[in-house]
Parts: C-alpha cells; sequence; structure tokens
C-alpha cells in the first residue's frame, strides 16, 4: 500500500471506530427518559368533583415519546384531554395520548392539553397531590403537583396557552 493512501484510510476507521463508540453509548437518535418539573392542580369548585393538572414535561432525547395516561394518589379518574379551538369557542376531547416532542417539551395549560380529573373531593388549596405519569418509550414518572384556586395559577408555574412547544436552548 502506498503512502498517500494510508492517511485517509487512517483518518476513515478512527471516524468509523468513534461513530461506532458514540452509537453505542446511545448518542445516536436513542430514546432518554422524559423529565418534569412540579405542577398545579385546580381545586374544583363548589359542587364539583372535576378538575384539571398540569405540567411541563421534557424529552432531552433524539426521540419523541407520548404521555399516554396517569394516575393520581387520591381517588378519582385521571384521562388525557386536549382543547379544540374553534374561532371564539372551544371544547374539549380525550385523546388517547399526548406527544412529547424529541428534544422539546409538553406544555399542559388551560388553553391546551391537561389532565382531567373526576371525582377528585376533599382537595384544599396548597395541598400536594402526587401523580405517576405514564409514557410509551419512558419509564413511568411521579411527579408532584399542588393545588391551587380556580383561576389562581400563579405567575412562575410556566404553564402558557402554548400546549406543545419546542424547547428552545
Amino acid at each position: 500500500m502506498n503512502r498517500a493512501a494510508l492517511a485517509p484510510l487512517t483518518a476513515a476507521a478512527t471516524a468509523l471506530a468513534l461513530l461506532c463508540g458514540w452509537t453505542a453509548v446511545g448518542g445516536a437518535g436513542r430514546a432518554r427518559p422524559v423529565e418534569a418539573d412540579r405542577g398545579w392542580l385546580l381545586v374544583p369548585t363548589a359542587g364539583s368533583a372535576t378538575t384539571a393538572a398540569f405540567f411541563t414535561v421534557r424529552n432531552p432525547g433524539d426521540v419523541p415519546d407520548e404521555l399516554t395516561g396517569a394516575t393520581a394518589e387520591l381517588p378519582g379518574q385521571v384521562s388525557l384531554k386536549r382543547h379544540r379551538h374553534q374561532g371564539g369557542a372551544g371544547s374539549w376531547a380525550p385523546v388517547a395520548a399526548l406527544t412529547v416532542p424529541a428534544r422539546g417539551e409538553l406544555r399542559m395549560s388551560p388553553e391546551g392539553a391537561d389532565l382531567l380529573i373526576t371525582r377528585m373531593a376533599g382537595l384544599r388549596v396548597g395541598q400536594w397531590v402526587e401523580f405517576t405519569l405514564h409514557f410509551r418509550r419512558s419509564p413511568d414518572l411521579r411527579v408532584r403537583a399542588q393545588a391551587v384556586p380556580p383561576g389562581g395559577l400563579p405567575k412562575d408555574s410556566g404553564i402558557s396557552g402554548n400546549s406543545s412547544a419546542p424547547r428552545s436552548d
């Protein structure tokens, strides 16, 4: 083999070895577990046992994931829902899953997507409730939400009308 061919061959072999190592440690399109901060849970209005909880779920991986369900430590049924906006009016519908985009976030809000909780009675303002979020790819994630009065989401809650915004890093 001549010397002129040796340098490109060595560079190609080195690049191949580095790419194999990068892939082996999960750098090439591998799913990573999702993450979430504390959330907020609205205290039901008088005479109602239906409420909603909101979380921001981040996906640091290169593969999209889906929130497929949730459970709460308190009695009640938890389901996923998404708001539909039709001009000035709107409605909501249950959904089977909510997408958590790759390198992005699912930001739940009163105007977007949230967890609908029915038959949850006895919730007090300031109370913390533990939820377990279930995902298609990631392991279950235990998170806590603090109960706030209706219309009382804290300004620093990070909850906005954008329900599935890409994260800007």
